[in-house]
């Protein structure tokens, strides 16, 4: 059983940033990334990071959003700069587990999605 905690949500002003947290009960050699749901929608992958290290961005984050890893801390982050009001959603971090329960894609990067949090609320007001 792995478990996963997100932190770092908040409420902000368009234009400004938060970093996300998504700290994880044990190591993660999988795909791991950051996904989003809001009222009205459906799950969308927002960013992903493959087993190599390797990140993948939807169009709809490219050039604001990083996502990184720090692997001795099993902490995965998500850097959001220039935030939009559209980028309000519960956001909610995910890892692969290999046990096939579930597949997302964040952007080019198709991942298992095995394991998820409780997510952490991001509100952006213009």
């Amino acid at each position: 059983q792995v478990q996963l905690v997100e932190s770092g949500g908040g409420s902000v002003q368009a234009g400004g940033a938060l970093r996300l947290s998504c700290v994880a009960s044990t190591s993660i050699n999988g795909c791991m990334g950051w996904f989003r749901v809001a009222p009205g929608k459906g799950r969308e992958g927002v960013a992903g990071i493959d087993s190599m290290g390797k990140p993948s961005y939807a169009d709809f984050v490219m050039g604001r959003f990083t996502i990184s890893k720090d692997s001795a801390r099993n902490i995965l982050y998500l850097q959001m700069n220039n935030l939009k009001p559209d980028d309000s959603a519960l956001y909610y971090c995910a890892a692969d587990w290999g046990l096939g329960l579930a597949r997302i894609k964040y952007g080019a990067l198709g991942c298992g999605m095995d394991y998820w949090g409780e997510g952490t609320l991001v509100t952006i007001s213009s």
